[in-house]
């Protein structure tokens, strides 16, 4: 069901008003300086005139969501100090693009050694991380070869699920659909990049973020792979639809689950990375995803009691890049 409206204006004639007096010319400048004013201010906020119009999106009978086909990436480049690690020789890009009619921001690190054409992950920070605050992982990531594109999520990762049912019944796009619509034009963004391969394209997400990357690498079928560090679905496939009395919410619900798109990720492989002492998603839910998804899989488990990436997850996440992008 498509929940846009048609976005045309309803312009309404009115008749002119003469009140057959003669206006003073002082009130005839200041009233054709209104006039110039409105049709001024009309053209700025005129949606028809944004470089891409407002989020179309579809959901079938079972809650899967869709979207048409996205037109070209419009976006800025500039490179910029690194200030996270002023002693790294990698190139840092602040990269602005257009998503669902919003400005989004990345950043984009290119490793010192990188090949004329390097392998590239867009990284989604869990919630509460900024761009700047996942740059430890990037040069981490930066250090094996691999270039990243680091999201500013909106919300900064955070969630409001009964918010976004909300709009969802208003026909209005709800931020976890902008958030995952943000990653495929992420994807179009980074695959045109004169410094990646487009062809070696991975997403590897923390938490939320990983919820987001399932969803969106199995809606784009040229990612290779995606990573999920300290995520889990949430177990909505268990819900029967014709059981339930508010079948709205049950097909919304369905939609931000990633344990509803697993069936759709092959050939793309999916990567679970998970301590076995997680403090805010548990490893038993972690399972639970990873057991419904189909190969190609792979899932490594640590020990830290804490929820989020450690450094002893490096060497897998070493192992399984070198598998998904060389």
């Amino acid at each position: 069901m498509s929940r846009n409206s048609s976005g045309k204006k309803v312009i309404k004639k009115t008749k002119g008003f003469s009140s057959g007096t003669r206006t003073p010319k002082p009130a005839i400048f200041f009233l054709g300086f209104l006039l110039v004013l409105v049709g001024i201010l009309g053209i700025l906020y005129n949606p028809s005139n944004s470089m891409e119009e407002t989020l179309k999106w579809d959901l079938s009978e079972a809650g899967i969501l869709s979207f048409p086909e996205r037109g070209e990436p419009v976006f800025t480049v500039r490179e910029v100090e690194d200030l996270y690690s002023p002693e790294n020789p990698d190139t840092l890009k602040l990269v602005s693009f257009e998503s669902g009619g919003d400005k989004v921001q990345a950043l984009l690190r290119i490793p010192a050694n990188a090949s004329p054409s390097s392998p590239g992950i867009i990284l989604l920070p869990g919630a509460g991380v900024s761009k700047e605050g996942e740059q430890g992982l990037a040069m981490e990531l930066s250090k094996l070869g691999y270039a990243t594109f680091t999201l500013d999520q909106r919300n900064q990762g955070a969630i409001n699920i009964e918010r976004d049912l909300e709009l969802f019944r208003a026909g209005l796009e709800p931020v976890e659909y902008l958030m995952v619509y943000d990653v495929l034009k992420a994807a179009d963004v980074l695959s045109v990049q004169p410094e990646i391969n487009p062809e070696k394209l991975a997403v590897l997400g923390e938490s939320n973020g990983g919820r987001f990357a399932v969803i969106a690498c199995a809606l784009e079928p040229f990612i290779k792979g995606v990573i999920g560090i300290s995520t889990s679905g949430y177990g909505t496939e268990e819900l029967d639809s014709s059981q339930v009395t508010d079948f709205e919410a049950c097909q919304f619900y369905r939609s931000i689950d990633p344990d509803n798109y697993l069936s759709d990720l092959p050939p793309s492989k999916l990567v679970m990375v998970h301590s076995f002492n997680d403090t805010v998603i548990s490893h038993e839910l972690a399972l639970r995803t990873f057991a419904l998804a189909e190969e190609p899989k792979a899932m490594y488990n640590t020990t830290e009691e804490t929820h989020g990436y450690t450094a002893s997850m490096h060497p897998y996440l070493e192992k399984e890049l070198s598998l998904l992008l060389n």
